[in-house]
């Protein structure tokens, strides 16, 4: 089952995308297996032996939803990244189309929070909103076979980070060393749909191999904090 909620992306509807999300949690509706919350509508998930559509279709409608305001426990997610060089293979290009220096591109791209309208196309990749205008990029021509995992890029008029390695076509400016998708872990992604993310530029190399050790060791916290 889908509920659609508008026709366009815009973070009023997506934020009430997300607190009727929370909202179908906390009553825990009979039937429901699961929750997919998108940039303007929410897939329903649900067992038709334990209940049927239009049973399902009336308890949603008889929530209590305030249509007003942020969606609630809102958090900004610290994500540290190495960009340009190697790790940020197209920010030179990005720069170019700009019209600015690449130092420019880090100041305005790591300069603001990032809101997280859904999450695909595979496990754990951000949809991030709010991209400055002056940064916004076309697509790779040609899209690479093989992005690293932790690869931060830009694409038209959103920027995201690819949280394992896979193919991909959009523009990459940076890394950060975070494993931000890991089955074996609790929960397995780093970021969710309703949060904020804000890219934090490491210095050098030296840093982003510190980071990657501790990821790797089990001892680096992601720095999180409440709107």
């Amino acid at each position: 089952m889908v509920v659609e909620f508008g026709a366009e992306i815009d973070p009023e509807i997506n934020a009430l995308v997300h607190r009727t999300t929370a909202a179908i949690e906390h009553a825990q509706l009979d039937g429901v297996i699961e929750l997919v919350p998108t940039y303007r509508s929410l897939m329903l998930h649900y067992d038709p032996l334990l209940t049927r559509p239009d049973t399902l279709q009336q308890a949603i409608l008889s929530l209590d939803v305030d249509d007003s305001g942020e969606a609630t426990d809102q958090r900004i997610v610290e994500i540290p990244t190495l960009y340009g060089g190697e790790y940020g293979p197209d920010i030179g290009f990005v720069a170019e189309n700009a019209g600015m220096s690449e130092s420019e591109v880090i100041e305005i791209h790591s300069g603001m929070d990032y809101l997280v309208y859904a999450m695909g196309f595979s496990p754990g990749f951000p949809y991030l909103g709010g991209l400055d205008p002056r940064l916004n990029t076309p697509r790779l021509t040609t899209p690479r076979t093989l992005i690293p995992g932790g690869s931060v890029g830009i694409a038209e008029t959103q920027t995201g980070a690819y949280p394992v390695a896979s193919p991909g076509g959009w523009q990459l400016i940076g890394r950060t060393p975070l494993k931000l998708f890991d089955p074996e872990s609790d929960p397995p992604a780093v970021i969710n749909a309703g949060d904020r993310v804000r890219f934090v530029p490491l210095p050098d190399e030296d840093a982003y191999a510190e980071t990657e050790r501790q990821v790797q060791d089990g001892i680096y916290s992601v720095v999180t904090r409440k709107i």
